[in-house]
């Protein structure tokens, strides 16, 4: 394994300052801006929770306890679930085991993946652990307890481990269609509190309408509105704040007793059954919480922990304070309890203000799902989508069309077929517990393997944590005949997606990896391979990262004539949120030089976004002239050549190309479709790009032509090789691409061969996303059948 050395980037490297406090001032700025900014994108969904929750709470069996001891009880509960779950065990706990500083359920089992071998995705090679990403966390050596190498011995664990994963994403996705559901339901209810009162089916209808604009707007992506984010729920949570002050004083000053936990023992007394079952009601008061985990990426752990101690969690204790100080003396306004504790004169600016904060909050959550499925997309389990980049400037801002209609199918189906916040509450409700109880165990395992705390430790953390979730996940599930029965098909329909795919994907890969084609036998045929090689570069794009895909050998065997120059490429997904330019080309040699075939792997991380910004080729070629350069003054390996002909790679920064002296770039602003084979002295071929041209809008494309240095001192063999680089790079450039059809064997299980024959060939014909993001010219493009029996 050789590694190019990297130098840091001048001005990179900055002198410690001279006064710290000026550093810790500009710190902790920062951290107030984000803080700020953090208010319109990760707290929307949970801010706006006081909409529904004393309704979905004293609604059903606790309508025999409407009584001023239950409101205190109550209140009593509401105070006590916001400081154990969303600020000691998200903002203390939670908020540091981040991933590179990514959060979320897919961003602890990828820091699990790099630190223990839980990862099933088949292409992880040795070169991936030297990225600077994957050694993120404690720096010492890892020790290897009896659990995690019971852990990576078991591969039913492991799959049972990346089944719970999957099923945790499910839930989060099943929150970006109940969300706007209850959101929008739960804000222009409000209407029917006021002297003209809205019937039920005309409330529905604005809803309805609401969603549809909101679902439709997201094409444009949020960067445009997104200023407007922060100050209107800055304004909601000072609006919540005020009206709950004003309850408090206006209606019973004595609920401020209601903090001691005292209250919540006598609601239990008080209530027994029922009051259990009522806490799929009050669980409600906390969702959104796991957007704060979620989110950590746009932020910083800091940020989202001054933003909720410092304003939502006194905005929220305050507001629900005054409805239950309203409500312990007005028990006839539970069905409509915030807004019937407004006060009249304010009635129209609050709820103006309550509909803008639940589409806020209802973006933030659609925003997410598009992450969490393009996340679950590059660990390998999920079907190629069409990814739309909708900012820029903002990275990481995208757009998903098919998720975004089905989610709004979805979510007027579920709006319509209940028509009401209570039972799309319960529904609610669940899915956020579940998705709390999952990364509950999955942060035990990272206190143990991760942060290398005792086994001890982390069961503490566990049992605690499991108390407090299951009782209210208990609750919950008790509502799954009342709306809690939607998570659950959703989720069981959304992971059967993914394990399907992934199990396909891993089939099919394994088929590759067994069915490779010996080095042995291209030795055999020599540096022409039996065949002619023509002027021109053929990018063989395959998912293997090792050895040559059995695809290659079809041309060999099948064409007479093959391109002088080969690349392999393989785009792969590593398991860190982001792969650094410098470190995403690997660059190795196939054969000895004479064969000119080279590997290159391009490496992303789950959060990454594959785009083509037109200059693959030329990175490509810098990145192979570059790592012949520096193979000639290395000393080559003694013992078995043959081994080392696949194998060897090189990271070839991008910073080492700029700065080259290997190949002389001049670059041609150029107006054509594609420029690959314009220097192609066939007559057939250029009245083909003629023909490609008049169909396809000439687009401005940069066009670079690549020169050898006159360095007198270039080895004799290393000039050569350059030289037929460049020449081949001028003949023009053929992306070759299987297109593979999997089948189950004959002698398969039924299970299998529907899994594969109907799921898998199903999903892939019905992809939308390119196999790899790349906007290659049709007319550059070959694309090869072959079937798999896997």
């Amino acid at each position: 394994m050789s590694r190019l050395s990297m130098e840091p980037e001048s001005g990179l490297s900055t002198p410690p300052p001279r006064n710290p406090s000026s550093l810790s001032w500009v710190n902790l700025s920062r951290n107030l801006i984000l803080a700020y900014q953090s208010l319109g994108v990760v707290y929307g969904d949970l801010s706006t929770s006081p909409l529904y929750v004393y309704k979905s709470t004293f609604i059903g069996k606790l309508q025999n306890h409407q009584n001023e001891e239950a409101m205190f009880g109550a209140f009593s509960l509401i105070f006590w679930t916001l400081t154990l779950i969303p600020l000691l065990k998200y903002v203390f706990i939670l908020l540091s085991a981040d991933d590179n500083g990514e959060g979320g359920t897919l961003a602890l089992y990828s820091l699990l993946c790099r630190h223990a071998k839980f990862s099933l995705l088949p292409n992880q090679q040795a070169a991936d652990e030297e990225l600077s990403a994957y050694k993120y966390g404690p720096s010492a050596q890892s020790t290897s307890s009896p659990l995690k190498r019971f852990l990576e011995k078991h591969k039913r664990l492991r799959t049972a481990l990346l089944v719970v994963v999957l099923f945790g994403a499910s839930m989060v996705i099943g929150d970006g269609v109940l969300t706007p559901a209850i959101s929008v339901l739960s804000s222009v209810s409000g209407l029917q509190v006021t002297e003209k009162k809205l019937t039920n089916g005309e409330v529905l209808l604005l809803a309805c309408v609401i969603l549809v604009g909101l679902f439709a707007l997201q094409h444009f992506g949020t960067h445009r509105v997104a200023f407007m984010f922060a100050p209107i729920v800055i304004i909601w949570l000072v609006s919540i704040f005020s009206i709950g002050l004003y309850n408090i004083i206006r209606w019973n000053p004595k609920i401020v007793r209601a903090i001691s936990p005292y209250y919540v023992i006598k609601f239990f007394e008080e209530t027994g059954k029922d009051g259990w079952i009522s806490l799929g009601g009050i669980l409600l008061s906390i969702t959104g919480t796991e957007a704060m985990f979620a989110d950590l990426g746009h932020f910083t752990a800091l940020s989202i922990r001054l933003a909720f101690a410092f304003v939502i969690y006194p905005c929220l204790v305050v507001q629900y304070m005054g409805q239950a100080a309203f409500l312990s003396r007005n028990l006839k306004s539970i069905p409509n309890s915030f807004y019937d504790s407004i006060p009249g004169p304010v009635f129209w600016p609050v709820f103006v203000i309550a509909t803008l904060a639940a589409i806020v909050g209802s973006q933030a959550v659609i925003t997410a799902t598009f992450s969490i499925i393009k996340q679950c997309h590059a660990l390998g389990c999920f079907p190629r989508v069409k990814v739309v980049h909708t900012s820029k400037h903002i990275y990481g801002q995208i757009y998903i069309p098919e998720i975004n209609w089905i989610l709004m199918i979805l979510t007027l189906a579920i709006t319509i077929g209940f028509q009401d916040t209570t039972l799309i509450g319960n529904a609610y409700g669940l899915a956020c517990m579940t998705v709390m109880f999952i990364t509950a165990f999955l942060m035990a395992l990272v206190i143990t393997f991760v942060w290398q705390k005792s086994v001890l430790i982390a069961a503490t953390f566990l049992l605690f944590f499991w108390f407090i979730d299951g009782v209210y996940l208990s609750a919950a599930l008790m509502k799954v005949p009342q709306g809690g029965w939607v998570p659950l098909v959703l989720s069981v329909i959304f992971m059967m997606v993914m394990y399907i795919w992934h199990y396909g994907t891993r089939k099919k890969y394994n088929f590759d990896l067994h069915n490779k084609v010996s080095l042995k036998w291209l030795l055999g045929l020599g540096p022409s391979l039996g065949i002619v090689r023509v002027p021109g570069i053929g990018l063989i794009y395959s998912e293997l990262a090792t050895g040559v895909p059995a695809i290659f050998s079809h041309f060999v065997t099948n064409l007479p004539a093959f391109h002088k120059v080969l690349v392999f490429v393989c785009v792969k997904s590593v398991p860190v949120p982001y792969v650094s330019p410098e470190e995403r080309f690997l660059i190795g040699r196939i054969c000895p030089r004479p064969y000119r075939m080279y590997r290159c792997i391009v490496r992303y991380g789950y959060k990454d976004i594959q785009r083509d910004d037109g200059d693959f080729e030329d990175q490509l070629i810098q990145s192979i002239a570059e790592f012949i350069q520096m193979e000639a003054g290395e000393p080559q390996p003694s013992g078995s050549e043959s081994s080392s002909y696949d194998g060897r790679m090189a990271v070839i920064s991008t910073r080492s190309i700029q700065s080259s002296t290997s190949l002389i770039v001049t670059e041609i602003e150029d107006f054509s479709a594609g420029n690959s084979i314009q220097s192609s002295k066939s007559l057939t071929l250029q009245s083909l790009r003629s023909a490609y041209d008049d169909e396809n809008q000439p687009v401005r494309r940069r066009h670079v032509r690549f020169q050898l240095p006159t360095n007198p001192g270039m080895d004799v063999l290393v000039r050569e090789e350059l030289m037929d680089l460049i020449q081949a790079k001028e003949a023009g450039v053929a992306y070759i691409m299987g297109h593979s059809y999997v089948k189950a064997r004959r002698n398969s299980s039924f299970l299998k061969k529907l899994v594969i024959d109907m799921g898998y060939s199903f999903l892939r014909k019905n992809c939308r996303g390119p196999a790899v993001a790349l906007s290659i010219p049709h007319i550059n493009l070959i694309e090869v059948g072959m079937i798999y029996y896997v």
